[in-house]
């Protein structure tokens, strides 16, 4: 497995929890900016009063809930002529299109006002503005910097790629 991925129990609680910190901070950021009108200097402070709600929620979600459906629809699609990178982006790609509307669905319940629109639109609605959002940023911004902080704070000796991709193959795919 890539050093950039979890290899143990502990190592996966950590990784869940930096790259949930990650992602939910960023689509706060984001919906905050949405609501008054544009990202100014202060939506990252107010960012946090959300995020400690939300973090929590998405590290419960994630651990407990998503995890495993995200595995199973991942080996469905996967080969083992796919590169790490493939079976990579279809994992966050598939994380993404599972916690995105779940997501939504929390902030909706907790910080939207639904009175005029009805919930379910509400939800509809918030969840079609940040699944874009979630997963152009997990793919190419949060998802790596998240998996450099991993790296970062669990370094281990590098193995080679092919080997490292035939493992994570061989796991999805149990």
């Amino acid at each position: 497995m890539p050093e950039s991925m979890p290899q143990n129990k502990l190592e996966n609680f950590f990784f869940t929890v930096i790259m949930a910190f990650v992602m939910v901070y960023a689509m706060i950021c984001y919906n905050i900016a949405l609501n008054i009108g544009g990202l100014t200097d202060k939506v990252f402070l107010m960012a946090f009063g959300e995020l400690r709600i939300m973090w929590p929620v998405a590290i419960v979600l994630e651990m407990f809930v998503m995890e495993k459906p995200v595995m199973y629809l991942t080996g469905r699609v996967i080969n083992k002529n796919m590169s790490f990178f493939e079976i990579l982006i279809i994992r966050c790609s598939l994380t993404v299109c599972l916690m995105c509307p779940t997501m939504s669905l929390v902030a909706t319940i907790l910080f939207k006002d639904f009175s005029h629109s009805g919930f379910v639109g509400m939800w509809l609605q918030t969840a079609a503005m940040n699944f874009p959002m979630a997963l152009a940023w997990q793919i190419f911004f949060g998802g790596p910097f998240g998996r450099l902080v991993f790296r970062l704070i669990f370094r281990r000796q590098k193995k080679t790629v092919i080997s490292e991709d035939a493992e994570l193959a061989e796991e999805t795919a149990e």
